[in-house]
């Protein structure tokens, strides 16, 4: 890879800010995700600059000269503005150090290498020079441009150190390499790395779950999320981070009966979910890839095994789905994700269920009526969820798989039970009936929906009304 690197800083705002770091008698360098992106060939343009001065007071003359509105952030001595599409951050080099209670640093003034001493890896403390003399040159001091040819995550400072300080760091690694990562072109975190991580594993305890909730999201949203949690496992931090899906794993075996590795079976699903979700567009992977992780949570607790039927996890689904609202409030995840992923992980069993069973259009309603504008993304999960190595047994599932979802459009064409409606609302009912506000009105609408459910009377208004009186006298209603 070169280090001479003047073509990564064709645009034109980084002359911009050599002249004004010229102007002002400070220097100044591009560092971080810029350099380390530049050399990996992939976009970026969120472009950190490291000033050995005040980066606030730096900004401000940029500001000035591109006519830009700037952003100041006083308490963390840095500020930020837009140019040409480009979010470019200003910060003074400084050095810092922490106490072992807190990932707040105590910060000082410091000049590039202090600065570059306290970046977490080595390939995101590289730097490009600003300087006229030598606009473009790689300032390196860690081989970071060794590490990214390798493929290795690996810390400036002892890795005890780094992690200590803060371990997000951690966290980060992990993220890292799964983010770098490519089929051809994986990237490992260094074995005393990981070995310091598994000793400061319990220092993550002092992290907000809000920082480590958007670790998780950003790591579930790379290429390779599978490799995160795996890697996770490795370093003896899931324990701290997902408790509940490291539960799922390993294999226990009775009358040499096992089952499969349930943790292995989740990631693989999640590997499905990302497969699949490369190939359309439109869709918010995030919270179906969260689905994806925690669909089985629900099985150490449902574990049974029965000497003729070998291990079940009967209601797994419903176990699972009472254990999403506890790790989203644990993370403070959002509320509105938080129904979505519950729904998918207690419905995941549904479609397979159609599938080994009689597709009927009563079963097919019912799926659509909880589904609601879900159903796309439970086929989608329910799909990934196949991961059997018995090629007979997945050919046959899927071509039953495909039934179910012919049957699903059938259905949804005919019915438009998807975004279902009772056609019989309160008021109605209340206005033909002469009655206040009771018990009675409820099970009637309820009967009507039961109806419509099982076919015996379509979606519309004027069956719905013929049923609900036909029915009405059950309950001890008579028309005024």
């Amino acid at each position: 890879m070169p280090t001479i690197t003047p073509q990564f800083l064709d645009r034109p705002v980084f002359r911009l800010l050599s002249e004004v770091a010229a102007d002002k008698g400070v220097r100044a360098f591009v560092i971080g995700g810029f350099v380390r992106d530049c050399f990996l060939g992939r976009p970026c343009n969120d472009i950190d600059v490291v000033v050995e001065g005040s980066g606030i007071d730096f900004a401000r003359a940029v500001g000035e000269r591109t006519h830009q509105h700037v952003s100041y952030f006083k308490n963390f001595g840095t500020a930020m503005l837009h140019y040409h599409g480009d979010e470019l951050e200003f910060v003074g080099a400084r050095k810092e150090s922490y106490r072992r209670e807190s990932r707040k640093p105590i910060v000082e003034d410091g000049t590039l290498e202090d600065d570059q001493q306290r970046r977490d890896f080595t390939i995101n403390a590289m730097a490009f020079s600003l300087q006229k003399e030598d606009f473009g040159a790689l300032v390196d001091p860690f081989g970071g441009i060794r590490d990214l040819d390798a493929g290795i995550i690996r810390t400036p400072l002892d890795p005890d150190t780094t992690y200590s300080d803060d371990p997000l760091r951690m966290l980060r690694a992990v993220r890292f390499a799964a983010k770098l990562s490519t089929p051809d072109h994986l990237f490992t975190i260094v074995p005393e790395s990981m070995a310091s991580m598994r000793r400061m594993a319990d220092r993550l305890k002092i992290l907000s779950c809000e920082r480590i909730a958007e670790e998780l999201n950003k790591m579930l949203l790379t290429d390779c999320p599978a490799m995160a949690f795996r890697l996770m496992d490795e370093a003896g931090l899931l324990a701290y981070v997902l408790p509940e899906l490291l539960a799922l794993k390993g294999v226990e075996t009775v009358d040499g009966r096992g089952h499969k590795d349930n943790f292995e079976h989740s990631l693989a699903v999640l590997d499905n979910v990302v497969a699949a979700q490369a190939v359309l567009s439109g869709r918010e992977p995030l919270w179906l890839r969260w689905a994806a992780v925690l669909h089985d949570i629900g099985k150490p607790a449902s574990k049974r095994y029965d000497a003729s039927q070998g291990w079940t996890f009967h209601g797994h689904e419903v176990v699972g789905a009472r254990m999403v609202p506890k790790i989203f409030n644990r993370l403070r995840l959002p509320l509105d994700e938080m129904k979505y992923v519950q729904k998918l992980v207690r419905l995941h069993l549904r479609p397979i269920a159609l599938v080994d069973e009689e597709v009927t259009d009563s079963a097919v309603r019912r799926l659509l009526f909880d589904a609601g504008d879900d159903i796309d993304d439970l086929m989608l999960l329910c799909n990934a969820d196949i991961t059997s190595k018995n090629e007979a047994k997945v050919a046959r599932i899927r071509a039953n798989f495909e039934l179910v979802k012919r049957k699903l459009v059938e259905v949804e064409e005919k019915d438009a039970i998807r975004n279902f409606k009772n056609p019989i609302d309160g008021i109605y009912v209340m206005e033909v009936y002469g009655i206040p506000p009771c018990a009675e009105i409820g099970q009637l609408k309820e009967m009507v929906k039961e109806a419509i459910l099982d076919g015996e009377i379509g979606n519309n208004f004027e069956e719905a009304d013929a049923y609900m009186r036909k029915r009405a006298p059950e309950l001890g209603l008579h028309e005024v």
